[in-house]
């Protein structure tokens, strides 16, 4: 394994844990040998430069930096990392993207490079620009990135029509999808599938246990329908409750009154509320309205639509996208940057919502 693939390997024990920072990876090189490793830590903690350094110790003066993300070169939540590691007397710099945050974009190579530290661009840079893609999103706009996933049967059906939905896709995509949940800031779902799943909306490890960290669920309900009894009110972690309705209270989340369009809630001022909030990725897992609401207003960046090999049929049975739709295939949403990953019998393709 080159040292960027082990950076970039590292980068990925970050996801989920160092929001709003990116998860960055870094790995010190010496004389051809590994000497230091580190990733991100959560926010207010060392950045991945800052733990490998650490980790280094005095081996890496004269070294080889390798990392996902262009070093930082300002004082946030913790002191600049350019500056560390010209003190560690690193030699060399290879980082996979720049930092598209207005705050570095750059400066922290030409900082380097003052330094007389050569850095070099473009090692790994896919697979950093993917992981760097809620930061990305949240540092140019200050939302989040919104990602929705769907399961649909091979003629379009997220369930039968007397609304049974359990289950259209195999064991391997719903792990999978426990990794993109745990993987995100927030999980968000409207009170349609509230009342029909009664969902935990959690993140599970593959004995369903609830890891340790959660991500904030997110409850679009705008009459206020939501039940007492609701278990995602009782699961570890937090839950927020977006209504029309200024006066409902719920034991077990915080309740947000947003702004009206239509008489439902306003998903534009919400998706604005949370990235106020330091939500940079929202993972979005509702049924057909919800998810055709976020497609109408152009709100979703990437989809992760899951195919399985079963024919459900039915005139009324769901489908997984409402909402009104083009009126002109000319006007369709088509993905790009697309890819097909396979899990068990089921096919997941994977792309991006670009104008």
């Amino acid at each position: 394994m080159t040292p960027m693939r082990r950076a970039l390997e590292l980068a990925r024990r970050a996801v989920g844990v160092s929001s709003p920072n990116p998860p960055v990876g870094a790995v010190v090189v010496r004389d051809g040998e590994v000497v230091g490793e580190g990733w991100t830590q959560p926010p207010g903690q060392a950045h991945a430069e800052v733990v490998a350094l650490q980790d280094a110790g005095d081996r890496a003066r004269g070294a080889t930096l390798y990392v996902t993300l262009e070093p930082h070169s300002y004082h946030g939540r913790t002191p600049p990392c350019t500056q560390r590691i010209i003190d560690a007397g690193i030699s060399e710099v290879y980082a996979s993207i720049l930092d598209p945050n207005p705050q570095v974009a750059g400066r922290g190579a030409a900082i380097l490079r003052e330094a007389d530290i050569a850095v070099h661009l473009g090692d790994g840079e896919d697979d950093a620009r993917e992981l760097a893609e809620p930061h990305a999103k949240h540092v140019t706009t200050g939302l989040p990135f919104v990602t929705v996933k769907f399961a649909a049967s091979l003629d379009g059906k997220i369930a039968t029509r007397t609304g049974d939905s359990k289950w259209i896709t195999g064991e391997e995509s719903r792990a999978y999808v426990h990794q993109l949940r745990a993987a995100s800031d927030a999980i968000m779902a409207g009170i349609g599938t509230v009342l029909a799943d009664d969902p935990q909306l959690t993140a599970r490890n593959p004995d369903a246990a609830t890891l340790p960290h959660q991500p904030l669920r997110v409850i679009v309900d705008s009459r206020g329908r939501t039940p007492l009894n609701s278990r995602l009110l009782t699961e570890p972690g937090e839950t927020l409750i977006a209504t029309a309705d200024s006066g409902l209270e719920i034991p077990g989340a915080e309740v947000v009154s947003m702004p009206v369009d239509d008489g439902r809630v306003d998903l534009c001022a919400l998706i604005q509320e949370l990235g106020r909030r330091e939500i940079t990725s929202l993972f979005v897992e509702g049924g057909g309205t919800l998810i055709g609401s976020l497609f109408d207003l152009r709100l979703v960046d990437k989809v992760v639509a899951f195919v399985a090999p079963l024919i459900i049929g039915g005139q009324t049975a769901p489908s997984p996208v409402g909402g009104q739709g083009s009126e002109r295939m000319a006007d369709a949403l088509r993905l790009s940057r697309v890819k097909l990953r396979q899990f068990g019998d089921d096919v997941a393709i994977i792309g991006y919502c670009e104008a």
